[in-house]
Formats: structure tokens, C-alpha cells, sequence
């Protein structure tokens, strides 16, 4: 099979729009979580939020985005892409090509302004600007119609799970020879609809959220983007090369919609065979970003496959310590962490941990850290019990 490699990086987090930016912050142990300050809502000084601090408007102006109806989402996602195909130095004749594939991953897409869905099915009128944006296909529509894309255009939603999806179903449409090249990642951005449903499920902390510490008392929901740019061996020439995508696997847990099971069979599954598909061993990977969510459900059942897994448990981490949970945009952020561990050979501490799990007796690395590391695993687990697991390894 061919092999995968990534040439190109986006990104945008509440730790700053470039990769520098993010990867400065992560090595200070920086936590962008805080109040919510560009949202009116009733939760604003209640629940903390990993948000963006820079406003819709600006992001707009920033990126020379003029049409109407376009979503504070569409602008995160324009941002992350622009970056990565500049990055990739990708002309405007590639990205047209037949032969570049875009699939883009989110959770919420169109819907972080289902408020505005809720006042426009009560008007007489013709409604808003926005409401062709309500479409979950709405973001990657318009990264299509602005880059003017003609190869495989898709959007995937695998809730927490999606744009670790988006990576894995971007490769294989390279390995089977249906593209050269796919623009890959995901999206999301905070919205009244997100934090009042979440906030419905009762699993969002009202302090700032503690992955795999024993008191961890849930999740922070967060806001970003991150796409990659991956092309296969014989395309990549005398390219930059950032990582090399070695493994993956999706499976399912299939238990409950938004809990694992006690043996956590999805992660172990989805783990186990991404090792499989990179011809690893357990004993090959240096470092974990887990998906360490902090809530009671998730860390236990992760930390409960790792030890399944493993023989010896590889250092491991949760850097949704440091922004929040960003949901479809998830997997793509925390592969762009992985790929600065290899790159940098380092890990950067999960924050705000205190005390281990007293059932899995598991501790997740506290400091930052030089260390030789050659495989990174990086996980993401869904609601639903769809569970993906990534392997990049040193280039």
C-alpha cells in the first residue's frame, strides 16, 4: 500500500492561529480555557469555555470574506485550510484538480446558529442570510465553492470521532488511488446550541475541566479548526514532510449513545487494529494524546483499554486540558499535537491533574518533557461509541 505523509498544516485554537503560536503555548503549559465572552448566554460565567478571542466580524475581514451568510465555522475552517494548502505550497491549479480530495469533518457545522434557525421559521419573510448555512454540508460547500475544488468533496459527522475520520478516509482514498492528494481535518465553533446541550447531558464541569484526575468532574467545550495536508510517497518530491501517517482504525463500541462500555471495547478495538495496520507493536509507541475528555465515562474506559492494550503503558496525555473539547475538530487538532511531539521530540504535560484514578491507578504525564519518540497514538472517541485511533510516526 502506498504510504501517507503530511505536507501541509493548519490551525486555529483558543491557543493562537499558527502552528508556532500553538506549539509555544503547549510547551509553557498554557490553558486557554476561560470565560465565555463572545456568546449571550445565560452560561457565560458558569461554565468555562476553551474560546476563541477573536471576534466574527474580524476573522471575516481578516480573511477577505465578503458574501453574506457565512458562519463564525466557516471562517475557522477557511482560516485552518488557507494555512495548510500554504503550507503544502499547493497552487490554486492543484487544489482544483480532480486529483485533490477534500474531506472536511464537524459536529455541529451549520447549526451553531440554530437560534437563528428558531427565529426564522417564525417569520413571514424570506428569513436571514444564514439560512443556507444550516446545511451540515454548509462549511464544506463553501471551502469548495471558494477554491473552486472538482476532486472528492465530503463532510464527515462522527461526533467526537469526525475529523480523525475525515484523516483516516482522506488516506485511504489516496491509498486506493481515487486521489493524489486530500485536504483533511475538521471544525468546530462554540454556539448556544452546543453549550445548552451539552449542558443538557450533564457532563459539562463548571470548573476548569482535570483529564484522568481522580475529582475530574467533566468536560469544557471548545472551539477551533485544523486541517492537513496528506499526498502519498511518489507525489511528495523534495516537499517538506512533517510526519508519516502509519496506522489507523475505526471501530465501535456499540453500547450507548454517549457512554463506552465498562471494557471499553470500541477504544481497545480501534487502538489494536491501528497498531495492526502500521505493522506495530505495543511496545512501539512512545506517546499517547489520549482523548481524555474528563468526564467520569470516558477516562476510566480509556485508561481501562490502554491497560487492556498495553503491557507497559506509554506516557500519555490530554492536551483538551488546554483548550477545551473542540468536538469534530477534535482528532484533526490533537493529530497536529501529535505530529509537534514527533517533530520536536517532546510531550507536554496534562494540566491541572492532581490525584490518579483509584481504579486504573493510571497517571498521565505532569511536566513537559524532551523524550526520543518515533510513534504517537492519538485517540478519539465518539458519541454513539464510534472510536477512532491515528498512528504518525517520524518522517
Amino acid at each position: 500500500m502506498k504510504r501517507i505523509f503530511v505536507t501541509g498544516i493548519g490551525i486555529i485554537t483558543p491557543l493562537g492561529d499558527t502552528l508556532s503560536l500553538n506549539h509555544t503555548a503547549l510547551k509553557q503549559n498554557v490553558c486557554g480555557i476561560s470565560q465565555l465572552e463572545l456568546i449571550d448566554s445565560i452560561f457565560a460565567h458558569k461554565l468555562p469555555v476553551g474560546e476563541i478571542k477573536t471576534e466574527t466580524q474580524f476573522l471575516k475581514e481578516k480573511l477577505n470574506v465578503r458574501q453574506t451568510g457565512v458562519t463564525r465555522t466557516m471562517l475557522l475552517a477557511l482560516h485552518a485550510f488557507a494555512d495548510a494548502v500554504n503550507d503544502s505550497k499547493l497552487s490554486s491549479e492543484i487544489i482544483s484538480s480532480k486529483e485533490t480530495a477534500l474531506i472536511n469533518a464537524t459536529t455541529v457545522g451549520g447549526m451553531c446558529l440554530t437560534n437563528e434557525l428558531y427565529i426564522d421559521a417564525n417569520k413571514k419573510s424570506n428569513g436571514s442570510e444564514y439560512l443556507s448555512s444550516y446545511d451540515a454540508g454548509s462549511v464544506t460547500m463553501h471551502l469548495q465553492e471558494r477554491y473552486t475544488m472538482r476532486g472528492i468533496i465530503n463532510t464527515i459527522n462522527t461526533a467526537c470521532s469526525s475529523s480523525a475520520n475525515s484523516i483516516m478516509y482522506g488516506a485511504r482514498l489516496i491509498q486506493h488511488g481515487f486521489a493524489k492528494r486530500a485536504i483533511v481535518g475538521g471544525v468546530d465553533s462554540l454556539a448556544k446550541f452546543t453549550i445548552n446541550g451539552f449542558n443538557a447531558l450533564h457532563i459539562l464541569s463548571d470548573e476548569i475541566c482535570r483529564p484522568f484526575d481522580n475529582e475530574r468532574k467533566g468536560l469544557n467545550l471548545g472551539e477551533g479548526a485544523a486541517f492537513l495536508v496528506l499526498e502519498s510517497e511518489e507525489n511528495i518530491a523534495n516537499k517538506k514532510v512533517y510526519a508519516e501517517l502509519t496506522g489507523y482504525c475505526n471501530a465501535n463500541d456499540a453500547f450507548h449513545p454517549s457512554s463506552l462500555s465498562e471494557t471499553a471495547d470500541g477504544p481497545f478495538l480501534a487502538m489494536q487494529g491501528a497498531l495492526q495496520k502500521a505493522n506495530l507493536h505495543t511496545n512501539d509507541i512512545d506517546f499517547i494524546n489520549a482523548h481524555g475528555t474528563a468526564t467520569e465515562n470516558n477516562d476510566e474506559a480509556e485508561s481501562k483499554a490502554m491497560l487492556r492494550l498495553f503491557e507497559k503503558i506509554p506516557a500519555f496525555a490530554s492536551t483538551k486540558s488546554n483548550i477545551g473539547h473542540t468536538l469534530g475538530a477534535a482528532g484533526a487538532i490533537e493529530a497536529v499535537y501529535s505530529i509537534l511531539n514527533l517533530i520536536e521530540q517532546e510531550v507536554y504535560k496534562s494540566l491541572h491533574y492532581k490525584e490518579v484514578i483509584a481504579s486504573t491507578g493510571l497517571t498521565p504525564v505532569t511536566e513537559y518533557k524532551k523524550m526520543p519518540i518515533k510513534h504517537v497514538l492519538s485517540n478519539s472517541f465518539g458519541f454513539g461509541g464510534n472510536c477512532s485511533s491515528l498512528i504518525f510516526s517520524k518522517a
